[in-house]
C-alpha cells in the first residue's frame, strides 16, 4: 500500500473520531446543558454551530478523497456536486464513499450549513434544529458505515 493511500486513511480515520465526537457533544448537549439552559438564542447557536461543524468536517473528508482520486468539481456549486459525487462509483478507480440511503439527509446538513453561514440573525427556528439534529442523528451512524467501508476499499487497492 501506498504512503499517499495511507496518508488518506488517516485522515479519513482522524475525520471519523472528530465526527464521533461532534455527535456525541450535540447528545450531550440535548441532555445536560439544554435542559439547564432552556431553549434560548444562545443555546440554539450553540446547537446550530455543531451541525454545521459537523456536516463541515463530513464535507472536508469528502474534499479528502475527491482531490485523490478525481478532483473535478463544478467551480459555481462544488458543495452539492462534491457530496453528489461522493455517492459515485467510478468504474476501476473507486467505490461510493456516501451510500445513496444517506445522501438526502447529508443534503439536509449542507443545506443548513449554507444557510447558518448567510443568516446573521440571533434567531433559530426550534423546529428546523429538530429536524436538522434528527437527520444528524439518521446518517451519522451510515457515515461511519459508509467511510469504513471505503477504508477496507483503500486497503485493498
Amino acid at each position: 500500500m501506498s504512503v499517499e493511500v495511507n496518508e488518506l486513511i488517516g485522515i479519513i480515520r482522524k475525520n471519523l473520531d472528530i465526527l464521533e465526537r461532534m455527535a456525541s457533544s450535540l447528545g450531550e448537549l440535548y441532555k445536560k446543558e439544554l435542559p439547564l439552559i432552556g431553549r434560548t438564542d444562545r443555546s440554539a447557536l450553540m446547537v446550530a454551530g455543531l451541525l454545521e461543524n459537523y456536516y463541515t468536517r463530513a464535507e472536508t473528508t469528502f474534499l479528502r478523497i475527491s482531490q485523490f482520486f478525481e478532483n473535478n468539481l463544478d467551480n459555481e456549486h462544488w458543495h452539492r456536486d462534491l457530496l453528489e459525487k461522493m455517492t459515485l462509483e467510478i468504474e476501476g478507480v473507486r467505490i461510493p464513499a456516501v451510500s445513496q440511503p444517506n445522501y438526502s439527509r447529508l443534503l439536509e446538513l449542507l443545506k443548513f450549513r449554507h444557510f447558518k453561514r448567510y443568516y446573521f440573525e440571533m434567531e433559530y427556528d426550534w423546529d428546523r434544529l429538530e429536524f436538522i439534529k434528527k437527520k444528524l442523528e439518521q446518517a451519522h451512524p451510515l457515515l461511519t458505515s459508509d467511510l469504513e467501508n471505503f477504508i477496507d476499499f483503500l486497503r485493498a487497492i
